[in-house]
């Protein structure tokens, strides 16, 4: 059984930064990428990051390039979210995601439950 359990969201100014995080735990063979999905009211869930702990080769979606920071803890398996210069558009949920494989045959998504990041203007 594969948990994630994120932390680190919540309420700041517009400008403000906030660092999330996102740990998994559970029986994980090897992890192909972890990252963060934002889901805003009334719109579709969508990319922010992801990371590729192999070669820490990231992604990011054009609105947050420059703004946002994505890491990983191999370790850990914990990934993180360094946001800055946050704008009220920023206001969602935020979503954990890891794409694993959990036995020799068995790859999967997990999602974590979802933190609220709130930017007021």
């Amino acid at each position: 059984q594969v948990q994630l359990v994120e932390s680190g969201g919540g309420l700041v100014q517009a400008g403000g930064s906030l660092t999330l995080s996102c740990a998994a735990s559970g029986t994980i063979l090897n992890i192909n990428t972890m990252g963060w999905y934002r889901q805003a009211p009334g719109k579709q869930r969508e990319l922010v990051a992801t990371i590729s702990p192999d070669d820490d080769n990231a992604n990011y979606a054009d609105s947050v390039k420059g703004r946002f920071t994505i890491s990983e803890d191999n370790a850990k398996n914990t990934v993180y979210l360094v946001m800055n210069i946050l704008k009220p558009e920023d206001t969602a949920v935020y979503y954990c995601k890891l794409d694993a494989w959990v036995s020799a045959l068995f790859r999967r998504d997990y999602w974590g439950q979802g933190t609220q990041v709130t930017v007021s203007s």
